[in-house]
């Protein structure tokens, strides 16, 4: 049985690689970084090939499809990458697990976009988004799929809390307008 939770932690994880620093705001991308060093990869990515460095504009390139997906119930922009991409099928009589879908030969950008596609056939993977204001990827576990940041307050030393900082901001226009 796929872990439907600790693959989309994987994707995140991997979308999560380029990244906007509180402390600079300026974008930082750690993949090649993360590539480069077997040992991080494998604390990172456990269970997911190790990619070569020529697979790096690859990956790069499927990061940012995959951040343009996010939030969608219909990625349908997908739709050539995983065209593709020989993903394999095998149907399964277990009660919600109908379909899985797995790469036909493991690589770092077949198994994450199987993991994506398993998420679009669960109904799960518009859960996914990015917080508009430093784009960090999260998963919105709210009840109605409503969550807009990636956090209401910092949380840990290196946390923003976004929604707090945006709600402030609109606070504090309406004072001023009014």
């Amino acid at each position: 049985m796929v872990n439907m939770t600790e693959t989309l932690d994987q994707v995140r994880d991997f979308l999560n690689t380029w990244e906007i620093p509180n402390d600079t705001r300026v974008p930082v991308d750690h993949l090649e970084a993360l590539v480069s060093t077997p040992e991080r990869w494998a604390g990172a990515f456990a269970g997911l090939p190790r990619p070569r460095h020529a697979d790096l504009a690859d990956l790069r390139s499927l990061r940012t499809d995959l951040r343009a997906a996010l939030g969608q119930t219909h990625p349908v922009g997908l739709a050539d990458r995983v065209t593709r991409h020989e993903l394999v099928v095998t149907l399964r009589e277990a009660p919600g697990e109908a379909v899985l879908i797995r790469p036909a030969r493991p690589s770092t950008a077949d198994d994450l976009l199987a993991a994506v596609v398993n998420a679009v056939a669960a109904g799960r993977w518009h859960r996914l988004k990015a917080c508009p204001d430093c784009q960090w990827v999260f998963y919105d576990t709210s009840r109605n799929a409503s969550r807009t940041w990636c956090a209401m307050t910092p949380g840990r030393p290196d946390g923003r809390g976004c929604g707090g900082i945006a709600k402030t901001r609109a606070y504090r226009a309406r004072s001023r307008a009014g």
